[in-house]
């Protein structure tokens, strides 16, 4: 039988090649498959990269928001990618995360639950672990810094007040608000979640800073302390 070669991207028509898809004709002329293949670089024996990224994104039903949520570790379980593409795959999501983050800061000042919410979702969204942000506010509710205090596994994060006081008082901020997310979705608060709630209400108290509110994010959605009357 006899054998063919496998066709590479750089046997493509110059049009058709995604780098210089993306130089002549934009970067939103690009598909996310070949956005993709930018990212990972090259393919394997089999595959060129625009081929592997397909297989990637088929692997998350073509869903870039369960691709976000894949670890270096389950990046590696799919056939051609090694650990260098996983890491600029997952650098490459990090990075827009962050940039929507920045986008929402711009808002600046704070005057309600759901504008928090807007700023700390990028922050929190499409991550499979718990993890606990802080926002750092002046009197006038506007915007210092945003800061992730804490990471913890699948069902619980834990954070020290006694850092969190500790920026607060290098920031020059006096209102705080509180969220860490839920990855389950369940936006219901824990027991252990009120109990470290209080105790944080109580701790700034004596340092005259005051928390606002507490969220707990899940499913682009959120729960808020203060809106249910327990801050």
């Amino acid at each position: 039988m006899k054998e063919y070669n496998k066709l590479s991207i750089k046997d493509w028509a110059l049009e058709d090649r995604p780098r210089e898809k993306l130089m002549y004709n934009g970067v939103k002329s690009l598909s996310s498959a070949e956005l993709l293949a930018i990212i990972i670089g090259s393919g394997n024996r089999d595959q060129s990269a625009v081929e592997l990224a397909k297989s990637i994104l088929s692997n998350c039903n073509n869903d870039l928001n369960q691709l976000a949520k894949k670890s270096i570790h389950d990046l590696m379980k799919i056939r051609g990618i090694g650990e260098a593409k996983a890491i600029g795959i997952i650098s490459a999501l990090e990075l827009g995360r962050r940039q929507k983050s920045f986008q929402s800061k711009q808002k600046q000042k704070i005057t309600c639950s759901q504008d928090a919410f807007e700023i700390l979702l990028p922050c929190v969204e499409n991550i499979g672990h718990e993890e606990f942000w802080v926002l750092f506010m002046n009197r006038a509710n506007k915007i210092v810094e945003i800061k992730n205090v804490s990471s913890g596994g699948i069902t619980g994060t834990v954070f020290d007040i006694r850092l969190i006081l500790k920026d607060a008082l290098q920031l020059e901020a006096v209102n705080l608000i509180l969220c860490h997310n839920h990855p389950s979705g369940n936006l219901s608060p824990s027991s252990a979640d009120k109990e470290i709630t209080t105790k944080a209400i109580q701790a700034a108290k004596l340092m005259n800073i005051d928390i606002l509110d507490h969220l707990i994010i899940g499913d682009n959605q959120y729960y808020s302390f203060a809106d249910d009357g327990l801050i």
